[in-house]
């Protein structure tokens, strides 16, 4: 096994050898607390296909979600980075769709924002735009924006994202998402919008649309009021907007999981 990377440390769980932060306070927004597996004795039968346990049929619980199986509903070992384990672990044939597609996310999405992309950046209603490279961090909990000067906007701070896309006609652009990121402002703010997606193949390279921007609502450290980032593709504008594809791709994630 390699070395354990600094600030992270080894631990066991019931469901396998995972490889965590040492500080939760920098734990990843991306990944998800290990579910509490549903008791022997409330799963008398497989909780898919409704087969009795016994001697013969043993009982196995998925890591992902925690509910009881028969091992025909649940003989998948898939990686489960959002809950660091080390090692493909067992999950049920639901669980294991959800899994095999975040392992896509984090060997391509994740590298694709971490190397970063230049963009014309605007704060606020300020004319004045300043080419910037703008990267995730290495823990995954902040966007970094360099050119003449520098700022950070923490992931846990973001109130809304929308990603603007270049139609086919010169100069059109559309809205592609709109989306509350903060599980703690859908219970504060009453006026929050609803998430709307297009289809992943419409908003990818080599699709229907491409992203040619950002607008981002935050707010920063010790501020109760929300800021706006307005980003739009500069430079190198494949590289940007693949990189702006890949953000779309993990504010997806980060709000189709707030709930879990």
């Amino acid at each position: 096994m390699s070395a354990v990377p600094d600030g992270k440390k080894l631990v066991r769980s019931p469901s396998g050898l995972r490889m965590v932060p040492e500080n939760g306070a920098f734990t990843s927004p991306f990944s998800l607390d290990e579910p509490q597996w549903v008791p022997d004795k409330e799963c008398p039968r497989c909780m898919q296909c409704d087969t009795k346990f016994d001697f013969i049929t043993r009982k196995h619980h998925c890591r992902r979600c925690g509910r009881c199986f028969c091992d025909k509903c649940c003989s998948q070992k898939v990686a489960l980075p959002r809950m660091c384990f080390v090692d493909p672990v067992r999950q049920c044939s639901e669980c294991s769709l959800i899994s095999q597609k975040e392992v896509e996310f984090y060997d391509k999405q994740l590298k694709v924002l971490t190397a970063g992309g230049t963009f014309l950046v605007k704060v606020d209603s300020s004319e004045k735009s300043e080419t910037m490279v703008c990267r995730l961090s290495n823990n995954q909990r902040y966007l970094f924006l360099d050119g003449e000067s520098h700022f950070e906007v923490e992931l846990s701070r973001i109130s809304t994202m929308q990603v603007l896309t270049e139609s086919s006609t010169p100069g059109e652009k559309d809205i592609c998402s709109y989306m509350s990121l903060l599980e703690s402002q859908i219970s504060e703010e009453k006026d929050v919008c609803s998430y709307t997606s297009l289809l992943d193949s419409q908003i990818s390279e080599g699709g229907s649309l491409r992203a040619s921007g950002m607008v981002l609502q935050y707010k920063p450290p010790g501020s109760l009021n929300l800021q706006e980032l307005h980003m739009e593709t500069a430079d190198d504008k494949r590289v940007a907007s693949a990189w702006l594809t890949a953000m779309h791709k993990a504010a997806k994630l980060l709000y189709e999981s707030k709930d879990q």
